[in-house]
């Protein structure tokens, strides 16, 4: 017998809560296609129709509203399972690192959700560069982070996908005959990757104009007017704007954060919070 998915079922319940796929992509922080995407498995696996359409709005059907009653109670069973009888191992210490340009979108989230299903949990912060977080992982020295890296060596799963844009000052006066001038990382990094990649094989002629140690110089120096980087949409403020193919500049590909841990940990303390981590935040793309 096949059993129900409860990470489907709460995305099913989100969907009735907020009437909308786009309301429940908000919620949980994925994408809108994510959310259909795990709405289309959830119908495969029950056989039969969660939605028909009303107009322009996609709306549950009665056998859709049925199955989200019996997932709210399913649901409510789970959370009070993790609140009560594994209250024992969710005490203590979790050490969890973030990379910068997520320390305003998807670890406020993680760490409210850490917060209400396990009050008990102490969390440690350690927000860093993505290579400085891989070290500290590895070492032992934090048991969790959120990280742009990949590592066969490591348990993870995608939080999700982020375009990767150009970006500079809303007022930067931008030239497209003058050589490019580059805000970038210094070595190693992921954004300075793909940036340079992307300008290899083009005409476009650029320069480092700005090298920065941290995302804090980058932003600060885009702030300035200095020039142009690549960074996630996560980057973005009010004050910046973002350059394209409109100004002749080359397409970007994605970038994806994963939640990552070591194959070799042990404490029970982590390997539970990684598992509720990965049931409410795993991006599903099949």
């Amino acid at each position: 017998m096949n059993n129900l998915d409860l990470g489907l079922l709460r995305t099913l319940v989100t969907v009735e809560k907020t009437n909308t796929f786009s309301g429940a992509a908000e919620v949980l922080f994925k994408t809108q296609s994510a959310i259909s995407q795990q709405m289309q498995k959830l119908e495969q696996q029950m056989g039969y129709p969660l939605f028909q359409k009303k107009g322009r709005r996609l709306v549950l059907t009665m056998q859709g509203k049925q199955l989200a009653e019996y997932g709210r109670r399913l649901l409510a069973i789970n959370d009070e399972v993790l609140r009560t009888v594994g209250q024992q191992q969710m005490e203590g210490h979790i050490r969890l690192g973030a990379t910068l340009d997520v320390a305003d979108t998807i670890l406020p989230l993680m760490l409210t959700y850490i917060a209400r299903q396990a009050p008990r949990v102490k969390l440690e912060i350690q927000v860093d560069r993505s290579p400085s977080l891989m070290v500290s992982l590895e070492a032992g020295d934090i048991d969790l982070t959120i990280s742009t890296r990949d590592d066969p060596a490591l348990n993870g799963f995608v939080l999700r996908t982020s375009p990767t844009a150009w970006v500079c000052a809303a007022d930067f006066p931008y030239n497209r005959r003058a050589p490019l001038p580059l805000i970038l990382a210094d070595e190693p990094s992921i954004f300075r990757r793909l940036a340079l990649s992307a300008l290899e094989g083009t005409q476009i002629k650029w320069h480092i104009n700005y090298l920065a140690p941290s995302l804090v110089g980058i932003k600060a120096a885009v702030r300035a007017g200095l020039g142009v980087t690549v960074r996630s949409v996560e980057f973005l403020g009010p004050d910046m704007r973002v350059l394209g193919e409109a100004e002749g500049l080359p397409p970007l590909p994605f970038v994806t954060y994963r939640l990552l841990t070591r194959k070799d940990t042990i404490s029970p303390l982590t390997l539970h919070i990684y598992e509720m981590l990965r049931a409410q935040f795993e991006y599903i793309d099949d």
